[in-house]
């Protein structure tokens, strides 16, 4: 009874959705109201998201049964969004009742899916792996339509879209699909995996891709610090997330600030990761610099109480620390553009391992026959990649096919320590900076 009573009231009181051109000289001003509910926030934020805006400011509210947010957005050429049909597909989106439902394009597990069939896989991270993959599906003829891979901490972590390489269809034989996960399982498991590899078909419903990715990498406890000798390279302190766990005992919340380098996506990320871990943000804000991002947020566990135990705490802290930094991006950038042919990905990674690079996360796409593919590449111990390595790459492959976008492995600056809540000071006007402990930073 109580569910349904929360469905009429927000069929009640739907999303209200204002778009502002004119109040901020440099960003678009998007503010929604609507009835709260666990995880709201995370569904806005995913469509702005989809949209490929990137958040510049947020204030976030969502206390006391509604939900009150304020975010400053640009495209990615840093301009106000002014295209009409833009804005109206995103009033759309976000006043649909629909729970925000994502985009199909950005989706795994639809069930059932005619196109393709969503593969899911884990493992321990190595150089040449995602070449292995791929020249185990094609041997399997296993054409890769879509695909985005990560790696973080050691570990890997992919959601595959493949189709039949001669009826373009998905695989639905279910001798076929055990045959390609025990040999993707053997692939992924090495010889020295401590870890168990897996592999599995997407479950259904409709699931955010990236999300998906950030849960499966949870799940394969990728937030566990392992010795930077294991990883191949050398660790960079300054670079890393610099996140901080307060008390905040007047109001009963746990207080997280972090300081990270800015890059799209960050908040969804970090909204993914708390929502997961079951965390809900009452008040937050987030604030971007040309460089770097500071955001802060008042948080209660979904059963009402805030973080109690220094295991707790040291817990969302490498979880947050671990979400930031899965999408950073680690080395060279790389384009690929080019008409789609069977196993063209499992050549072209083959090249990549043979000239000793290393991928540490890709983006792969077809579409209408089109190739248009990422990769953000180190060499083999994560070290930026000799550039006389690409020119020789770039001579092999073509120029025009492959295109060197931005090289991202130059560390930003090490975050200066500032008072916390510096923007967000006035949230509470009863509050004063001795109601604040801090109880553990961890850098």
């Amino acid at each position: 009874m109580d569910d349904e009573y929360a469905k009429l009231i927000r069929r009640m009181n739907p999303p209200r959705v204002v778009i502002d051109n004119n109040s901020c000289e440099d960003a678009t001003v998007i503010q929604v109201d609507s009835v709260n509910k666990h995880g709201i926030l995370l569904e806005v934020v995913q469509v702005l998201t989809d949209m490929n805006l990137i958040i510049t400011k947020a204030y976030i509210s969502c206390d006391a049964g509604w939900f009150m947010d304020v975010f400053n957005v640009i495209d990615y050429d840093g301009n106000k969004i002014r295209d009409k049909e833009v804005i109206d597909y995103i009033q759309r989106r976000l006043e649909s009742n629909a729970s925000f439902s994502p985009s199909l394009r950005e989706s795994v597990g639809v069930m059932p899916s005619e196109e393709h069939t969503s593969i899911e896989l884990s493992g321990t991270d190595r150089p040449g792996l995602l070449s292995e993959v791929c020249a185990v599906l094609t041997d399997l003829h296993c054409s890769v339509v879509n695909a985005e891979i990560w790696t973080h901490n050691a570990r890997a972590a992919a959601v595959v879209h493949v189709t039949d390489d001669s009826t373009g269809c998905a695989i639905k034989d279910p001798k076929r699909l055990s045959t390609i996960k025990e040999l993707l399982c053997n692939v992924l498991r090495g010889d020295d995996d401590l870890k168990t590899a897996n592999m599995t078909l997407s479950p259904p419903g409709v699931t955010n891709r990236q999300r998906r990715l950030h849960q499966i990498m949870f799940a394969d406890r990728d937030y566990e610090r392992v010795e930077v000798d294991r990883l191949g390279g050398i660790e960079n302190k300054k670079s890393r997330p610099h996140v901080t766990v307060l008390d905040c005992s007047q109001k009963d919340y746990t207080v997280i600030t972090m300081r990270s380098k800015d890059r799209p996506k960050l908040l969804f990320d970090i909204i993914c990761t708390l929502t997961d871990m079951q965390y809900v943000v009452f008040h937050g804000m987030v604030d971007t610099g040309r460089m770097e991002a500071y955001q802060e947020f008042y948080i209660r566990h979904v059963d009402g109480l805030p973080i109690s135990s220094e295991a707790e705490r040291e817990r969302v802290v490498q979880c947050l620390e671990a979400a930031i930094e899965r999408r950073a991006c680690e080395g060279l950038e790389l384009e690929l553009c080019t008409e789609d042919r069977v196993g063209l990905l499992s050549d072209i990674t083959r090249i990549f391992r043979e000239n000793s690079l290393c991928i540490k996360r890709a983006e792969i796409s077809t579409k209408v026959g089109q190739v248009k593919d990422t990769f953000y590449v180190t060499d083999v111990t994560g070290n930026p990649v000799d550039p006389k390595i690409i020119d020789a790459l770039r001579r092999q492959i073509g120029h025009s096919v492959l295109k060197v976008k931005h090289n991202s492995s130059i560390s930003p600056k090490q975050p200066q320590e500032t008072t916390m809540g510096f923007l967000f000071g006035n949230l509470f006007k009863a509050r004063n900076f001795q109601s604040f402990k801090l109880v553990r930073s961890y850098s």
